[in-house]
């Protein structure tokens, strides 16, 4: 790489020498050899960061962070709706801090006064559930693959969390569900995107559903929840802008602003956009609200399956998928069809030690969905493609299955 002059370097743990070279800077020796600095913004409008979106549906985008944007989002996730942090707290984010600056938990730690545990190197879910116990952490987040792979290891095991954060993608019904049954909390899922910060609402349960049954609380801590104060969301018919009723039923294109939410990309691809006419950020999600302003994410836009004329939710029926007690992880893609346009592929990924059949899948499927929602085809791989951050990268999927062909 010929413009980069120096690299700084952490040691991971592993007892290894810094090499004897002037481009080469230890972290720890730069610390030591610093002078304490005042920090003062002048101008709280000045960008203070970037980071890039994972590039799920296309090439990653550049947002721009001020450090105005970054205090408010700070204060967005401190509040009890949302993360609740205090100074009795110690938080870990499971989150690089290269995307969306670690879930905001990175800023929000040190400005309550909370511990700050960082994984680093252990990043391995028996490493991650060690941390949660040894360091007595009270909060975390991460997204839903790096929680399937700790459940076992923490599982009934004593531990100190109060809340497990989860979002970057659609936290499974069932994987929630565990956690509540096996580790004595059920999962809070966040939504957000790296274009808002990344936070933007949280699926706190609400003090109306406190006598509610089981079945109905897990339903609703699957939704994306109620968004943070000082953010705005409506759902819309995505050609028109023409809002939709917040009957739950309907859905339309999720469209939010605020005072962290980005208005536009950082030198973006010729013809991407990222706000409307009305200043309303395009989020790409599609979703429903109910009376109360309860977001429910049905899909992304470009992860919705239109078969003969009708849409189904790809993350509905991964979810019904992955409640089968031998399914690790499912993806749906949609997969051209010569009579219905397009019809569902299921991508399964079974539980170490088990087997399943796509006969098994289809019929566990039968009462969870409607007829016309059943995948046409199931697909056994060994593992879902995962973008840097571990979310479910449906186009390394989408191309390794372009030449699949369903019968007619």
């Amino acid at each position: 790489m010929k413009t980069v002059k120096q690299v700084v370097i952490m040691d991971d743990g592993g007892g290894n020498e810094i090499p004897d070279d002037p481009r080469i800077l230890d972290y720890e020796t730069l610390l030591a050899d610093a002078e304490p600095v005042e920090f003062h913004v002048e101008d709280e409008y000045r960008a203070a960061s970037m980071c890039y979106t994972s590039g799920t549906t296309g090439n990653p985008k550049g947002v721009v962070y001020s450090h105005r944007s970054t205090w408010l989002h700070t204060m967005g996730v401190m509040a009890p709706n949302a993360f609740g942090l205090g100074i009795r707290d110690v938080a870990m984010p499971v989150v690089p801090m290269f995307h969306a600056n670690a879930w905001g938990i990175a800023q929000a730690a040190p400005a309550s006064g909370a511990s700050l545990v960082m994984p680093g190197a252990l990043m391995q879910p028996e490493a991650i559930a060690k941390l949660i116990i040894d360091e007595g952490v009270t909060f975390t987040a991460g997204v839903p693959t790096i929680w399937q792979g700790v459940l076992p290891h923490l599982a009934g095991k004593p531990h100190k969390l109060r809340d497990i954060g989860c979002g970057g993608s659609a936290v499974p019904k069932a994987l929630s569900e565990a956690y509540r049954e096996q580790v004595g909390i059920p999962i809070l899922q966040a939504w957000g995107m790296t274009e808002t910060h990344p936070v933007a609402s949280s699926g706190v349960l609400p003090n109306r559903y406190e006598d509610a049954d089981d079945e109905t609380k897990a339903t609703q801590r699957a939704r994306a929840g109620i968004p943070f104060l000082g953010v705005e969301a409506r759902i819309v018919d995505a050609d028109t802008l023409e809002p939709q009723p917040w009957d739950d039923k309907a859905t339309g294109e999720l469209q939010v602003r605020g005072p962290w939410c980005a208005k536009d990309y950082y030198n973006p691809d010729a013809g991407v956009e990222l706000t409307t006419d009305d200043g309303w950020m395009k989020t790409g999600d599609v979703a429903a609200m109910d009376e109360f302003g309860s977001i429910r994410i049905a899909d992304r836009t470009k992860d919705l399956i239109k078969s003969g004329g009708e849409w189904i939710s790809s993350v509905d029926l991964e979810n019904a998928i992955m409640s089968h007690p031998k399914v690790k992880e499912a993806a749906v893609i949609g997969i051209p069809h010569p009579k219905w346009d397009e019809r569902p592929l299921a991508c399964v990924v079974t539980k170490e030690g088990e087997t399943v059949t796509e006969e098994e899948i289809l019929e566990h499927l039968k009462p969870l969905v409607a007829k016309w929602w059943m995948p046409e085809a199931v697909e056994f791989i060994d593992e879902v493609p995962k973008t840097s951050v571990g979310k479910f990268s449906k186009k390394d999927l989408r191309t390794k299955f372009a030449e699949y062909s369903l019968p007619s």
